[in-house]
């Protein structure tokens, strides 16, 4: 399978360093570092104990590569409109675009680019760190988590299970993915959301009478839009979810507070803004997830 992953990241590395074993497989980047260091000295990852080498060819351009069979998202879901339309010459009539960003909604950028059935979503419980220059680690492997849009006709999911799973992945295919997206997306509108605002690692969140009445509202008014969308939920159990992993890292920092602390650009409008969408096309009320995306964005402006 031809394959082009567009961010060299932790996880874009991870998989396209691991997709290239047995696929024809292109890394690209803005870093010219990066694609110098992996072309030279092939991508390093950390994993299982021991520093394995593999050798995706890293590009800055993709005006060369021609059309791909699948083309992989892996940049922050701020660049991801910046990142498509950069590398158009991707796209053919039969290329399918695969996201396993965090956040939800993803899809309605995607469709812009291809057809409905062309765009495959999903989630991944592997996760990874940078090291340096074309050196990264593999921490925990988990599932990466797929599904479409529209039935799948072709089987173009078992072809993408088989190319995957060859290369050291384990994916699962998913009837209902959204019902999956929304599930991990919970807790990113909650516990997320509040340490961000309130720039608190994620153990305050349950200790603290006020954020956690902020947090359980975020959660309610979550359910009710995923429930308008015709998913299944149960709330006295992802109340109880959130709590625990706050519990569980009370040093834990999420993405958004972390981005907020060092004067970068969030994905809260694919996290928190995803709710305010969805809700929108629902005509459900959600006025925390406003204030929230609204807060997070009059932080962004501030001056580091």
């Amino acid at each position: 399978m031809k394959i082009v992953v567009i961010g060299a990241g932790a996880m874009g590395s991870i998989y396209g360093g691991h997709l290239s074993e047995k696929n024809e497989v292109y890394l690209v980047d803005t870093n010219q570092a990066v694609v110098e260091q992996i072309n030279k000295e092939g991508l390093q990852i950390d994993e299982n104990g021991v520093t394995n080498t593999y050798h995706p060819k890293a590009v800055v351009s993709t005006k060369e590569i021609g059309e791909a069979d699948l083309v992989i998202l892996f940049v922050k879901a701020i660049f991801s409109r910046a990142a498509l339309e950069g590398n158009k010459g991707l796209i053919g009539p039969k290329t399918r675009l695969l996201t396993l960003q965090n956040g939800a909604g993803h899809e309605d950028l995607l469709m812009e680019f291809v057809p409905k059935e062309r765009v495959v979503i999903g989630t991944t419980e592997d996760n990874g760190a940078v090291l340096g220059v074309g050196h990264v680690r593999r921490g925990g492997v988990g599932n990466t988590n797929v599904g479409l849009l529209v039935a799948d006709e072709e089987g173009f999911l078992g072809q993408l299970k088989e190319a995957f799973d060859g290369c050291g992945f384990h994916v699962k295919i998913h009837e209902n993915i959204q019902q999956l997206i929304w599930d991990k997306l919970f807790t990113n509108v909650s516990l997320s959301a509040v340490t961000g605002i309130l720039q608190v690692d994620m153990g305050y969140i349950a200790s603290n009478e006020y954020a956690w009445k902020m947090t359980k509202k975020l959660i309610h008014e979550a359910v009710v839009t995923a429930e308008a969308l015709g998913l299944v939920c149960d709330e006295e159990a992802i109340t109880a979810k959130v709590k625990a992993t706050s519990e569980g890292s009370p040093n834990g920092i999420t993405s958004i507070r972390a981005d907020l602390e060092k004067g970068r650009k969030t994905e809260v409008d694919t996290i928190s803004g995803a709710v305010v969408r969805a809700a929108a096309k629902c005509g459900v009320e959600v006025p925390t997830h406003e204030f929230v995306v609204n807060m997070v964005h009059a932080m962004e402006g501030r001056s580091k």
